[in-house]
């Protein structure tokens, strides 16, 4: 690991802005807690808006030079951190244990999908210039040719820091685009300045990445606001989604927006229980149920609703819960923090009064909340309209597909959603008529393919991410006229 001059002993109490490691203006710092330990291992700038400004600046400085670069050369770059990521795997899967309470398969399955948005932002490319004739003028050719937007600003969260934060950072690089990142302030290493340690080790020209750290309420209008961007990724809650969107949209910047899900899981009653309840199962609880596309609610027919619940607590209770710093072989971790742990016990609690049953958890020891399973539930109790994230399954009972679609569309998200089905043509019947911007048949929705859109509908977000969607979010399109020929000019 680089060390730069000054730097404290927890290697990360600096920011990065303009090619330099520089304290931010305050002075301060942030705590970075292990949440399975509560012991601190890290101490992080607390940034401040003049950080924010200056990053901004040197991005805004570094960026023509940088999109004139040959792309060949700019994709050196892109190629060189991700070999710089690729080689540090193991300590990037336990940085993320340490800091997000990761499981050590979370952990390694974030980092392999981080390294293939690298490895896909190294075949993404403009569209090819077109060359139209004018419908009006003869002799005159309008050529339509695609630009780097310039300056893209990008907010990741906690749960998949590392992938959340390359999936824009890779190909904004890669298209000609300088980049200004302010991880989580829950997970700022793995979110973020992990990511300016690589660029500084591959020696990317200065500004064209900046790294601020610091409290999303100090700091985080600003990064939203600031004129000088013109794409804001961000990915987070719906609430602060729309903050978010509120301030980049007062300074003409794009919001490309992952916000809340409330993901269905319809079965129906010609499925193998055993199999689609470890589906289930494997859509709530995966990173403790801290997943904006993991499972929310489980549909499920009457048919085979007892059999269900059944197999989903026994895969509920076959979990170990455990700090994944210290144990590589644990299914589960710590959720991330004390009012994430208050507010899903909030959730179980309200939903047994109003008549759900708790077949199994429902208790938490510190930051470890068991993964729960509650039987009974409808689509108003507190644990099934909210976007809980965390592991918590409420099984919802219905008596038709049409009841199914029902229950499934009642809420105000639609990011993702999935459907357990064996008869894959009323499968697609079903997912067809689902209100979410990503439905998955036969498997489970945390899914994630760089040559699938990802994104969602209603309140979920605007924009999609991967492949060329991405791409279009990432780029401006330009029209320019030739006339070719002299002709007479009248006033229009």
């Amino acid at each position: 690991m680089a060390t730069p001059e000054g730097e404290s002993e927890s290697g990360w109490d600096r920011i990065y802005v303009d090619g330099e490691w520089r304290p931010a203006s305050s002075g301060e710092v942030i705590p970075v807690e292990n949440p399975a330990t509560r012991e601190q291992f890290a101490a992080v700038p607390a940034a401040t808006e003049a950080d924010v400004d200056a990053a901004y600046e040197a991005a805004a400085a570094a960026q023509p030079a940088w999109a004139r670069l040959p792309r060949e050369e700019r994709l050196e770059y892109v190629e060189a951190a991700r070999d710089a990521l690729k080689s540090r795997f193991d300590e990037v899967v336990d940085l993320l244990a340490q800091e997000g309470g990761s499981a050590h398969g979370k952990g390694g399955g974030e980092v392999a999908i981080s390294l293939s948005d690298f490895r896909t932002a190294l075949t993404q490319e403009p569209p090819e210039p077109e060359e139209r004739e004018s419908v009006f003028v003869e002799g005159k050719t309008n050529h339509v040719v695609h630009e780097p937007v310039g300056v893209v600003g990008i907010i990741s969260p906690w749960n998949y820091p590392l992938h959340l934060s390359t999936r824009a950072f890779a190909p904004a690089l890669a298209l000609g685009n300088t980049v200004v990142l302010k991880p989580a302030t829950a997970t700022p290493v793995t979110g973020g300045l992990l990511l300016a340690e690589i660029a500084d080790e591959v020696g990317f020209p200065d500004g064209v990445v900046n790294v601020v750290t610091g409290r999303g309420s100090e700091i985080g209008d600003r990064m939203a606001g600031h004129p000088i961007p013109r794409v804001l990724s961000f990915t987070g809650s719906t609430d602060v989604g729309r903050r978010v969107a509120s301030e980049a949209g007062s300074a003409v910047t794009l919001p490309a927006l992952e916000l809340g899900g409330n993901a269905p899981n319809v079965v129906t009653d010609d499925v193998d229980v055993e199999r689609v309840a470890r589906i289930g199962a494997v859509g709530s609880f995966t990173h403790q149920g801290q997943v904006c596309i993991s499972i929310n609610r489980h549909v499920v027919h009457e048919d085979v609703y007892d059999e269900y619940v059944d197999e989903l607590v026994a895969n509920a209770e076959s979990l170990e819960l455990g700090d994944p710093s210290a144990n590589s072989d644990v299914d589960l971790g710590p959720v991330i923090d004390e009012s994430q742990r208050d507010d899903l016990l909030t959730y179980v609690e309200e939903s047994v009064e109003a008549g759900a049953t708790l077949e199994t958890g429902g208790s938490a020891r510190d930051l470890f909340v068991e993964p729960t399973v509650l039987s009974g539930a409808t689509n108003e109790m507190a644990a099934a309209c909210n976007e809980h994230f965390g592991p918590v399954a409420p099984v919802i009972p219905v008596r038709s597909d049409e009841e199914a679609i029902e229950v499934a569309n009642d809420t105000e998200y639609g990011l993702s959603a999935a459907v357990q089905c064996d008869d894959l043509e009323r499968a697609r019947t079903l997912a067809d008529r689902i209100d979410a911007g990503m439905v998955h048949v036969n498997d489970h929705p945390i899914q994630d393919e760089p040559n699938a859109p990802f994104g969602g509908t209603k309140q979920s977000g605007l924009g999609r991410y991967n492949g060329e969607w991405i791409v279009e979010e990432l780029l401006e399109t330009k029209w320019i006229s030739l006339q070719h020929e002299d002709r007479d000019y009248d006033l229009v």
